[in-house]
């Protein structure tokens, strides 16, 4: 580890500095990282896309990577959840990141191309409910209030804050969420309104979270949610919102997250790695690398997972386990501790 505001990229540059170096340098949005001495210059670069919510983690494991493998090449790319999938199970990319466990649709979709997969959770998210900072009205807010938001229902119907909760004021709100692409949207809509994408259609909308931190930024009237790392990198220009699950508003971090009281909106977090690229060389390296540097996790905003838990998935990486013990489960506030459980049941 690299003393703070040396050891990597995305403490050194914030993350909508990134945003505008991939909008401005690759219309694809990808990074690329090259590296300094281990792999032959004619090492296939190693491809990995999807979630937003996952890509700091990802690109600061191949900052890292990439300073000590040479010749490594690995492209970290944003097309949320469900396009990382998309890519994944047409063989176009190595890993997927991944916000939420693989769908049905997904699993039959990598079947029909012979894509076979190691599952591997690789911390932990406390998905984050943001307002302005002008915002003096809300000071927490319950899953039921959430629910009329943002259910279907509320769509052009819901459109002011005091239909929310009768002392909050006569003004706009205004909704700002991640796209339908995108695995954070996938389980915000299953998490407070009982079913995946089942969501008002009128808020704005986008894969990038840094469109959605600067549009509650600049709007008072503003709500809106995303990862938590996001939230931390912007903390000074938005304020995070406590959530009553049931049990008394809770607010997003670390601790709460490891005790399981941040409910339902805490989750765990993917990277899943094709079965035919765990063989090359350069790619088990990186993810031997990625799974022994799990303090990057922490340093990029996230809850990492207990030792005991990363032992579980390292042994899985190791023995090459296929397929998913998260898909088709309910995995809305699942706690930590049944992770490990899932993991040892494999």
């Amino acid at each position: 580890m690299v003393a703070n505001g040396v050891r990597f990229q995305l403490r050194r540059w914030k993350l909508s500095n990134w945003r505008a170096f991939l909008a401005l340098a690759i219309a694809t949005a990808t990074l690329i990282f090259s590296a300094p001495a281990v792999f032959s210059q004619t090492s296939t670069d190693i491809k990995i896309d999807g979630s937003s919510t996952v890509y700091p983690i990802t690109e600061a494991v191949a900052e890292e990577f990439q300073k000590q493998n040479s010749s490594a090449r690995v492209t970290v790319g944003i097309s949320g959840t469900g396009g990382g999938f998309k890519k994944f199970c047409n063989g176009e990319i190595d890993i997927s990141n991944a916000s939420r466990p693989i769908k049905q649709e997904e699993i039959d979709a990598c079947k029909a191309k012979g894509i076979e997969y190691i599952e591997l959770p690789v911390a932990y998210d406390a998905l984050t409910v943001v307002v302005n900072r002008q915002n003096s009205w809300v000071t927490s807010i319950t899953t039921a209030e959430l629910k009329k938001m943002w259910e279907p229902a509320a769509d052009g119907k819901v459109m002011k804050w005091n239909q929310v909760r009768s002392s909050w004021p006569d003004a706009p709100l205004n909704l700002y969420g991640p796209g339908t692409d995108s695995g954070t949207f996938d389980y915000f809509t299953e998490a407070i309104n009982g079913k995946s994408k089942d969501s008002r259609t009128d808020f704005t909308a986008s894969e990038d979270d840094n469109v959605l931190v600067q549009g509650v930024v600049s709007d008072r009237n503003a709500l809106g949610y995303f990862g938590y790392a996001y939230y931390e990198e912007n903390q000074q220009r938005l304020r995070a919102i406590p959530v009553d699950g049931g049990n008394g508003a809770v607010a997003p971090n670390r601790a709460n997250v490891e005790n399981g009281s941040y409910t339902p909106l805490s989750r765990p977090l993917f990277i899943y790695v094709s079965k035919k690229s765990a063989e090359r060389a350069d790619v088990k390296q990186f993810i031997q690398f990625y799974l022994n540097n799990t303090q990057l996790v922490s340093e990029v905003g996230y809850v990492p997972l207990p030792n005991d838990a990363y032992a579980a998935v390292k042994g899985h990486w190791e023995d090459g386990k296929i397929g998913t013990v998260f898909a088709n489960r309910n995995t809305v506030g699942i706690r930590i501790p049944e992770i490990l459980q899932l993991e040892a049941a494999r």
